[in-house]
């Protein structure tokens, strides 16, 4: 089991939820911590609160969706820490549409934050990992990575990608000394679902059960001390995957009526007829 004192990690999304417990539990181990956010003020006051608590931390402003900011973010680490140990990429938000209410930008914007900024904060680690024999990516993805749900199958299809992208980086850097592994969470009870895009009157969820963003915290930590491949901090979950793999018609079924009991009834067909073009539309006939 790794010690995680004076090791160096760099957390995306810290501003708040998954992303700033999980720096609080690292830096509670004695990690070096740098933490980047949108939000300036709430990463300086989660540095400052590290520091204070007898840590040491790194603010960092960055939105991940730009690839300038990512590689500052990097190097800052870096400069700061002279090595990079671990990267937790957290950083991500949630878009509550159908698929056909899902328009180009909504997808085009929720895959440069929650796809393109984690590749981006791997590719930029990855010298640093590989000149150092030793590093371990820790990419956040979700329970909707590996079960979509009707209404978010665009951010499903985001947290699927980092599934995919995690599992290559892992064959790709292995002789190179480097862990990737893929987190999990379910429903967490942050802001995730306050702050979610919705359209036309979605619902991002939650979709069942729900768990602490500390809970999550803790299982990322326990991961880093003993790199595993995959981290569900719901354990059932992994029943889940299981059943939608061996029975996809059954948790089909499961699936459709739980989009149906959150969407209430279906309106009537004159509604369907009056009703004002939905932005997928409008985009189609606007060219």
């Amino acid at each position: 089991m790794a010690n995680l004192k004076d090791q160096v990690v760099v957390i995306t999304g810290a501003g708040s939820g998954i992303g700033m417990q999980t720096a609080l539990r690292f830096a509670g181990e004695g990690a070096r911590v740098a933490v980047a956010d949108r939000d300036a003020e709430r990463v300086r006051a989660l540095a400052q609160r590290i520091e204070e608590d007898g840590g040491q931390a790194l603010a960092i402003t960055a939105d991940v969706s730009q690839r300038d900011d990512v590689r500052r973010m990097v190097r800052a680490a870096e400069e700061r820490f002279g090595r990079i140990d671990v990267l937790v990429s957290s950083a991500g938000y949630a878009l509550g549409a159908t698929i056909e209410d899902t328009t180009a930008q909504d997808f085009r914007e929720l895959w440069e934050t929650n796809v393109m900024g984690m590749l981006w904060g791997m590719q930029e680690v990855l010298p640093i990992m590989r000149r150092q024999r030793a590093g371990h990516i820790i990419n956040i993805s979700s329970a909707a990575g590996r079960i979509a749900y009707p209404g978010i199958g665009a951010y499903s299809a985001t947290k699927h990608a980092i599934v995919a992208l995690t599992d290559a980086v892992r064959a790709e850097e292995a002789e190179a000394g480097i862990q990737a592994s893929v987190v999990y969470p379910i429903g967490t009870r942050t802001k995730f679902f306050e702050a979610a895009r919705l359209v036309n009157g979605a619902s991002v969820g939650p979709h069942g059960p729900t768990q602490s963003p500390e809970h999550v915290a803790k299982r990322i930590v326990a991961c880093a001390k003993r790199p595993t491949l995959e981290v569900l901090p719901y354990r059932p979950l992994r029943l889940g995957i299981m059943l939608n793999s061996i029975v996809p018609a059954l948790m089909a079924f499961i699936r459709r009526r739980a989009h149906r009991t959150q969407r209430g009834s279906e309106p009537q067909l004159d509604a369907q007829q009056n009703a004002p073009l939905t932005p997928r539309e409008e985009e189609a006939r606007n060219g």
